[in-house]
């Protein structure tokens, strides 16, 4: 990464500038600098991020200059059949600034996720931006952004955990964490953190875990079933993205149980299931797709409980840093240091 001046043009139709407080450094971020997501360089990384809004173009209803907002990457487009259906999280045609930002030489960045958010401000679609209270603080606020959403979605959206569920939860970085939250925000009985790394399953008490297993050091299929009285979880989440988590997902749930993957898998892997297994286990496999949050419901309310002192997402935040420690915090996401190192704007 290098730091360098960039070229923001006014909104246009449907558009907006955000002046950007905070971003979060994502792990999707790092799988952009290394091109596990295209090759599509130069590439305007940040997208986890909050900010106010400078100005709108022609047609911006949603929002108005100086509305403190979170942004969002899936902006819906409420015309096609997923939002005709009423089900808009799975909108199929989500949308971006049609204007490109540049190098001051012209060069065209590609925004990640349709925003680049590592930037005193960006150009967004006006429907990426999410209008919420301005007294949550930015570093904390912009986390919804991406994968602290991600995580709380598997568990209250995709997931459907409700009270009394037994939910497993493999992968206890921030993603994987914030899922213990909202299992535990759900009223699951019993969640069970599985990592490699008890730095990880210590914070993943912190959010809820009622039990943790060391996979390293344990069989964490067996390790779930003996802690579910041999049955498995009601829900499984993945929040790593490999085959061999996912496998282990699959078995450690109970049957008629539900797996929720919400870990990004890189284009290359690939998964094999004895089909018989599928069939006989029952139950649902799901993706989760940005938790399937709908921002303008998801991001105020969770940003009102927050408020209230019932959603602890300022714990997310491990360090705030200057832009040019961004490869540094890279190095610390590699290492497992950190939840969230957030840059302040």
């Amino acid at each position: 990464m290098s730091v360098e001046t960039v070229i923001v043009p006014d909104p246009g139709p449907g558009e907006a500038v955000v002046s950007v407080q905070a971003c979060g450094v994502c792990h999707t971020d790092l799988h952009y600098r290394e091109g596990g997501i295209s090759d599509d360089f130069p590439f305007l990384l940040g997208h986890e991020a909050a900010g106010v809004v400078e100005a709108v173009g022609e047609g911006v209803t949603e929002v108005e200059p100086g509305d403190f907002v979170i942004l969002n990457w899936r902006a819906v487009c409420g015309q096609c059949r997923a939002c005709l259906r009423g089900r808009p999280w799975y909108c199929f045609n989500t949308h971006n600034a049609a204007q490109k930002m540049t190098l001051s030489d012209g060069t065209e960045l590609s925004p990640a996720l349709g925003i680049g958010a590592f930037l005193g401000k960006t150009l967004v679609a006006a429907g990426q931006c999410t209008k919420v209270s301005a007294d949550a603080p930015a570093e904390v606020a912009g986390l919804l952004g991406c994968g602290v959403m991600a995580g709380l979605g598997a568990a209250l959206n995709t997931g459907d955990i409700t009270r009394g569920d037994t939910v497993a939860v493999i992968g206890c970085g921030g993603v994987g964490d914030a899922a213990v939250l909202g299992a535990s925000l759900a009223g699951a009985s019993k969640i069970i953190a599985v990592d490699v790394d008890d730095r990880k399953l210590e914070w993943a008490r912190d959010f809820g875990a009622t039990d943790t297993v060391n996979s390293r050091a344990n069989d964490p299929v067996e390790a779930i079933r003996d802690l579910t009285g041999g049955f498995g979880a009601d829900v499984v989440i993945e929040a790593v993205g490999r085959p061999e988590t996912y496998r282990q997902a699959f078995y450690a749930r109970d049957l008629a149980g539900t797996v929720v993957l919400v870990g990004v898998p890189t284009p290359e892997m690939k998964l094999e299931l004895p089909l018989l297994d599928v069939f006989g286990r029952g139950g649902s496999l799901k993706s989760s797709w940005y938790g399937d949050c709908l921002p303008s419901r998801d991001f105020p309310m969770l940003i009102d409980l927050f408020l209230q002192g019932r959603l602890p997402l300022d714990r997310f935040v491990t360090e705030t840093i200057e832009l040019g420690q961004v490869e540094e915090a890279f190095a610390k996401m590699h290492r497992g240091d950190v939840l969230r190192s957030v840059v302040i704007l």
